[in-house]
């Protein structure tokens, strides 16, 4: 361990201030629900995005990536697109406008923007939305708690502290405790001082980061290109993004066990695995952003245009920096392999151990604790967001609507506090069942969201949609996903090992629930429809519902936006993307391609003024 006083002084100095953070904001916080759940809508955008941007830099994340980046070099840089990362880029071009035109405060309450507030089949749409959203934060709150024990455990060996701690810890279960102890802090300051505590301090945690990631950048590159610099040792098409049908990177003679990781991954044929990718990335995207803390953050914005500004400010703030770091440690990892210990418990390689093993090896003193201290702030930031969101699902969706609709502020915040803690106790309870950080994020992304997906993308585009087909499409999907583990167990030869890979099917099981729930119940109110489509004036299948609002405002105009919006999203992956390898081909000194990726941006960022930003309104 290379911890030294200097570094623990940080990493003190930090959590004692999100306590000072959390204790001063919860006046402010206290004032009313909105304040407390969406900073009262008064923060500014910027704000906001770099909180988001921060919230998606976790700890669980970042070791998955840098795991990506050692075995698959520059062709990791589109595996993320699981999630998919561009769903920032659609929210950026359209949707986050159409979502904050609504004014709701969730996603569950801005159904009744689209279904109207009276039937049962309205009720059941909400309430299986408002199901999803716990479901989701339960597993995300899992997912960061996973990863934020082995990374500590490798900073802190439980040898060191195991005489202080008065009770027995199996080995099994050391993670677990550090995850519970750091779990905690997250907890007071963002239960305390709700948005305003978290967006704050999700600010200084990128501030950070940022010194801590281009610290890791100019010391990998000082090891690769100094005076006495190493080359790295890597397969044959390490560092070319691109690819074809199969990935073509053999580890045999290097290190034989990313060769066992690529296939335990399912990734070997990358050219299928890119497609079925892409082709759920974009259907994602098409049902916009799914309710959790990015949910929040836009509808908790001044106005659509700025929730346009705050989504499209993420990718900017996010990706360089964030990449700066995973491209830098991968290097050292590279250059040092033989001195990490990558041992994982049941034998082989532990490949989630390269990001705080290259970080416990190589960083000085003070850059170590600036690291840890940001990293450690990341997945506070990540959790605190998600326990946000989970908040306001449970005590607007839930208490407020069905249980006591006229509580006092004092109720309401007291709520938010019960609910929190119960949140965090579940999320830590769920942690101790999942295998690994990659077996939640899997079945988040390949299965829940198959789920998800369908029902979300009818509510935006097609005027006939009901509430009905909502429930049944949400439902259908989302049964389908808490099965599939189980299933796969009953009859692992129907299915594949990857979750993406069953997506396709989860997708075509919820389409059916969605039609056939639309078309065994009658269409939505016509006046409810006729007021969703003049407030978020969408694009799509809505021509029955224009010709009634014309009917009424002869002067209304449709919004023609659509293949406009369409080569703006285009526009906006080719520029996300450039932003993600930028950092890569410096560290590595990559020049033409460099130069090239910077034209590039300069050019896309000249065109979108023009056809987004210039063209912004509410």
């Amino acid at each position: 361990m290379k911890l030294r006083l200097l570094d623990v002084s940080i990493l003190i100095a930090y959590l004692v201030l999100m306590l000072m953070i959390g204790w001063y904001m919860r006046k402010k916080a206290s004032e009313n629900k909105e304040s407390y759940l969406m900073g009262g809508k008064k923060l500014p955008w910027y704000m906001l995005g770099l909180s988001d941007a921060s919230d998606m830099f976790d700890i669980s994340g970042t070791m998955w990536m840098v795991a990506l980046c050692f075995v698959y070099g520059l062709k990791s840089i589109w595996i993320p697109w699981l999630w998919p990362v561009f769903n920032q880029v659609f929210n950026m071009m359209f949707l986050a406008k159409w979502l904050r035109r609504s004014n709701a405060d969730t996603g569950a309450e801005w159904l009744a923007t689209r279904f109207g507030t009276v039937g049962k089949n309205v009720k059941a749409s909400h309430n299986v939305t408002v199901a999803f959203a716990l479901i989701g934060c339960l597993g995300f709150l899992a997912y960061g708690f996973i990863g934020l024990g082995k990374f500590i455990e490798i900073f802190v060996p439980w040898n060191l502290i195991e005489a202080y701690v008065p009770f027995h810890v199996a080995p099994e279960y050391v993670a677990h405790f550090y995850g519970i102890i750091f779990t905690l802090f997250a907890m007071f300051y963002s239960i305390l001082g709700g948005m305003h505590s978290i967006v704050l301090g999700d600010v200084i945690k990128y501030a950070i980061m940022t010194v801590g990631c281009i610290a890791i950048a100019v010391i990998a590159m000082v090891h690769l290109h100094g005076s006495g610099g190493q080359a790295l040792h890597v397969p044959a098409g390490w560092s070319n993004p691109f690819f074809g049908w199969h990935l073509n990177i053999d580890w045999s003679h290097i290190v034989p066990d990313a060769n066992k990781k690529i296939a335990d991954d399912g990734f070997g044929l990358f050219g299928i695995f890119f497609m079925m990718m892409l082709f759920k990335g974009v259907f994602a995207s098409w049902a916009g952003p799914a309710p959790n803390y990015d949910m929040q953050k836009m509808l908790s914005t001044q106005s659509p245009k700025d929730a346009s500004k705050m989504t499209g400010f993420v990718s900017i703030m996010l990706l360089p920096i964030r990449y700066s770091m995973v491209i830098g440690l991968t290097v050292l990892a590279l250059l040092y392999y033989n001195q990490l210990d990558l041992a994982a418990p049941g034998g082989g390689t532990d490949f989630e151990k390269i990001l705080p093993g290259a970080i416990n090896n190589f960083l000085p003193v003070g850059i170590l604790g600036i690291v840890l201290t940001g990293l450690l702030g990341a997945f506070m930031g990540t959790f605190s967001g998600t326990l946000n969101a989970a908040q306001a699902y449970v005590v607007n969706d839930i208490y407020l609507k069905y249980i006591n609709p006229n509580a006092p502020t004092k109720t309401i915040i007291s709520m938010n506090y019960i609910v929190g803690i119960v949140v965090v106790i579940l999320g830590v309870v769920l942690g101790f069942f999942a295998k690994d950080v990659n077996s939640v994020l899997q079945w988040i992304v390949g299965g829940l969201y198959g789920g998800y997906i369908a029902a979300n993308v009818l509510k935006w585009y097609w005027w006939r949609f009901n509430a009905n087909g909502f429930f049944w499409g949400m439902a259908a999907g989302i049964a389908s996903a808490l099965l599939l583990p189980y299933v796969k167990v009953w009859f692992p030869s129907v299915f594949f090992s990857l979750d993406l890979y069953n997506w396709p099917m989860l997708f075509v099981i919820s389409i059916i629930g969605c039609i056939a729930g639309t078309y065994s119940a009658p269409p939505t109110d016509t006046e409810v429809l006729k007021k969703f489509y003049r407030t978020v004036r969408p694009w799509g299948f809505w021509k029955p519902i224009h010709e009634l609002v014309v009917a009424d405002n002869p002067s209304f105009q449709a919004n023609k936006r659509f293949k406009l919006d369409m080569f703006n999203v285009v526009l906006g992956i080719i520029a996300q993307a450039c932003f993600t390898i930028l950092p890569m081909y410096v560290i590595l000194w990559m020049k033409l391609p460099l130069l090239i990726t910077v034209v590039l941006i300069g050019i896309i960022v000249l065109i979108l003024k023009k056809t987004w930003w210039d063209k912004l309104e509410n």
